[in-house]
């Protein structure tokens, strides 16, 4: 258990934080999951906007590695570009 009160404080904060990331990560892992399962192309290509929002989101963020980011955009891009 921490003694001074600024530890405390940060104890705290990086409970709230935490909860916050993994909140926003695993809501964007199933937008992933749900885009990846789409097969229209117009449905995909609105939808895909809003994933890469929250992928961008998460790697200024450091929850995500930006090159872990920009993998997963491209792979998601080239799904789409496949559909017909």
């Amino acid at each position: 258990m921490a003694n001074h009160k600024s530890a405390q404080k940060r104890i705290r904060s990086n409970d709230t934080k935490r909860l916050r990331n993994k909140y926003q990560h695993k809501t964007t892992r199933n937008a992933v999951r749900k885009l990846r399962t789409l097969t229209d192309k117009t449905e995909a290509s609105s939808f895909f906007v809003s994933v890469v929002s929250m992928l961008d989101k998460l790697a200024k963020n450091n929850v995500i590695h930006k090159n872990k980011a920009a993998n997963l955009k491209s792979g998601l891009q080239l799904r789409i570009n496949s559909l017909s």
